[in-house]
């Protein structure tokens, strides 16, 4: 994993590309070490999040998948059956760590994003795309369910049936379709440009409100899981606590002096 700071931009990358950046052991508690590290530096703002090399994740790394069972291997099988059901949801911790950042989070994905790497994006707040991106739930084609988010998260972005399809066929999704249905929010035409895309609108971000952007991204999270009205009920109670803040003087500041806002971290 590789991680620079910059302006309030933390960029972490997976760095495996000699494979795909396959997510071996040690990389999925990287990523939850990296994103709890972001969530709690004041310095960082605004995480951009992608892959080293040609492509952005193959996914889970398959030789670690093939050491499962031998890890919960148990004389009782009902007791090997607690503890790889425990081995899940520690995966799945390693992810919802990600979701659960207060910093926006934005992924930059080109080439394949497969499997686990679906599990992975859908857990941040954005997606962007080179043209050559190529999607696929893949688990269906070694015999397996998704467990560790994407049947969870994938129908929250995009068409019950078009998640189902995704799930029930592994066939890829293109830049393009992704877009349509929802999956990504740009294209651009190559990686390079792709990044310096995501990184223009990390900055924008970067540059708002730090408490307001956390603020957002707490009710944007809390509001998809809750009625409208227990969103409504929060966000009056967050904001009779965050309402009166630094970043509202310097913004009302900003507007008469007809200048940028300059917010503390």
């Amino acid at each position: 994993m590789l991680i620079v700071l910059d302006e309030g931009v933390a960029e972490i990358t997976l760095n495996r590309p000699e494979r795909s950046n396959a997510i071996n052991q040690a990389m999925w508690q990287e990523l939850r070490m990296a994103f709890a590290w972001a969530d709690e530096c004041e310095a960082v703002r605004v995480v951009v999040l992608g892959g080293s090399g040609r492509n952005f994740c193959s996914g889970i790394d398959l030789s670690m998948l093939a050491g499962v069972a031998q890890t919960v291997a148990h004389r009782d099988p009902a007791r090997g059956r607690e503890a790889l059901r425990r081995v899940i949801l520690d995966l799945q911790d390693c992810l919802s760590r990600v979701e659960r950042c207060r910093k926006p989070v934005l992924a930059a994905i080109q080439g394949a994003c497969i499997g686990g790497a679906i599990d992975l994006v859908t857990c941040c707040d954005m997606r962007y795309a080179a043209a050559d991106v190529q999607f696929a739930v893949r688990e269906i084609d070694v015999g397996m369910t998704a467990d560790v988010g994407t049947l969870q998260r994938l129908p929250r972005l995009v068409a019950d049936g078009i998640a189902r399809e995704m799930a029930y066929t592994g066939r890829r999704v293109d830049g393009f379709e992704a877009k349509l249905i929802g999956l990504i929010n740009q294209i651009f035409e190559t990686p390079e440009l792709l990044l310096d895309g995501v990184r223009q609108i990390a900055r924008t971000i970067a540059a708002k409100s730090p408490l307001a952007i956390r603020g957002s991204k707490e009710m944007l999270n809390y509001g998809r899981d809750h009625s409208v009205a227990d969103g409504l009920n929060y966000v009056a109670t967050w904001n009779a606590s965050m309402l009166t803040s630094a970043d509202l003087e310097e913004s009302l500041a900003a507007m008469r002096e007809k200048r940028p806002p300059r917010f503390g971290d």
